[in-house]
């Protein structure tokens, strides 16, 4: 099938009316697409809600047990009497 022919038949193909659509198919689409935006929203609250848990989570931990500040030495006792 040369240029001129695949040219041909797009035309062929462009010309014809458009396939009917099922009455009800737009309806469908409505619904479903609904449906996928409502789950949609749903995860995205559940996962900012749970990232938000683990963040709370997380400044508790930190504020109780202090990371950041250093254990005290065991190794000598400490200087007192001088």
């Amino acid at each position: 099938m040369n240029r001129r022919e695949r040219e041909a038949a797009v035309r062929r193909s462009m010309d014809r009316s458009p396939p009917r659509v099922p009455p009800g198919l737009y309806a469908d689409a409505v619904r479903r697409g609904g449906r996928l935006l409502r789950r949609r929203t749903a995860a995205r609250r559940l996962l900012w809600l749970l990232l938000l848990a683990a963040a709370v989570a997380f400044a508790v931990w930190a504020l109780a047990v202090q990371p950041w500040v250093a254990p005290p030495s065991e190794t000598t006792p400490p200087l007192t009497d001088w």
